[in-house]
């Protein structure tokens, strides 16, 4: 099967009523002892059978049944078989999207802006391996979108894509992991684009975090700096470390990357705004542990030197550009940026 392209499974509803029964069995975990138990017929044709369904969908083994017999709604994880309509020989479609959602249970909370973790009701959640958690990533990073298989390959795989197209048992895997009690509804949904977290039944720190800025960039702009420092400060404490750490692929590098430049930006914010409500020390302790974090960030430097001098530490401003220059000589070889020297300039005039 192509890892390159995303096509479209034949239904459910070109199988017979015997070969339906069987892929909703093997969907719901069954051995095929068991289902020839349960349809009272020798277990040979219970293979048979399955051999004829996986050649009629295209699928590769008995895993990506079971994916399918999810996907297409004949079971959902962890529960029995759901009711076929006995006439039609349709089975019945997933409903609208975010149909089933319970309202009243706990929602998933999906950390990004750290390690990847998933919660349910005060529990972690086993998430699986690197390139699974990676997967949940992405759809955590895109909640509410749907996002394709195509992009997951390329997210998470990037240029070694995977032999086999892993992603909708991955997704299978993530559906049992991150079910809400007896809830039968999952927080990830399919459709004919891809896949998508289910907004409702979902949250995700990063979003939390975005409304956290906002809502400090509007009491910024209507005077309320003592607001807009709070809700920025709560903004910054739902960063627990590295974003996505340790995950793989091209989404969660690059992520890291943008995560880490936001935090950063955020940061500098909070220390400017305490500045101008006079709080020197606090903004001064930020910027010393920010820099310490990153030596290299030239903008952060300059602005510890300026809250340094307005805080009536001149010297202490000035050893700040020496180290931040001897850094730069040595790791990249390069000199003081023009920002830098020009901050420096102005301590040294008293301006």
């Amino acid at each position: 099967m192509s890892t390159t392209a995303t096509t479209t499974r034949p239904s459910t509803a070109e199988l017979g009523d015997q070969e339906r029964a069987v892929l909703r069995a093997v969907g719901c975990g069954l051995r095929d002892d068991e289902i020839a138990a349960d349809l009272a017929v020798p277990e040979e044709v219970v293979a048979g059978v399955l051999a004829r369904v996986l050649g009629k969908l295209g699928l590769r083994d008995r895993a990506a049944a079971i994916v399918h017999a999810f996907d297409c709604g004949l079971v959902a994880p962890g529960r029995g078989p759901r009711t076929l309509v006995p006439t039609s020989g349709r089975v019945p479609g997933p409903g609208p999207r975010g149909a089933g959602v319970a309202t009243g249970a706990p929602k998933v909370r999906i950390s990004v802006l750290g390690p990847l973790r998933a919660q349910h009701d005060g529990r972690d959640l086993d998430l699986g391996h690197l390139r699974q958690q990676a997967v949940l990533a992405a759809l955590a990073l895109h909640r509410g979108r749907t996002v394709s298989q195509q992009e997951l390959l390329d997210g998470v795989w990037g240029s070694e894509p995977p032999v086999t197209n892993v992603v909708p048992v991955h997704v299978y895997r993530l559906r049992k992991a991150l079910r809400r009690g007896d809830c039968p509804a999952s927080v990830i949904e399919r459709d004919r684009y891809g896949y998508r977290l289910v907004a409702a039944a979902t949250e995700v720190d990063l979003a939390r975090m975005e409304e956290l800025v906002t809502a400090a960039g509007t009491a910024h702009r209507a005077g309320d700096l003592p607001e807009a420092v709070r809700l920025c400060s709560r903004a910054l404490d739902l960063f627990g470390g590295e974003p996505l750490a340790g995950l793989p692929g091209p989404l969660a590098e690059m992520e890291r990357l943008r995560l880490t430049e936001r935090r950063i930006t955020l940061a500098q914010r909070r220390s400017e705004w305490r500045l101008r409500l006079g709080q020197y020390t606090g903004a001064i302790t930020e910027l010393m542990a920010l820099s310490a974090e990153h030596p290299l960030n030239e903008p952060v430097a300059a602005m510890l030197m300026g809250a340094l001098f307005r805080g009536g530490r001149q010297a202490d401003a000035l050893a700040v550009f020496d180290r931040t220059r001897r850094r730069l000589a040595d790791e990249l070889g390069v000199p003081p940026s023009p920002v830098l020297r020009r901050t420096q300039r102005l301590i040294l005039r008293g301006a």
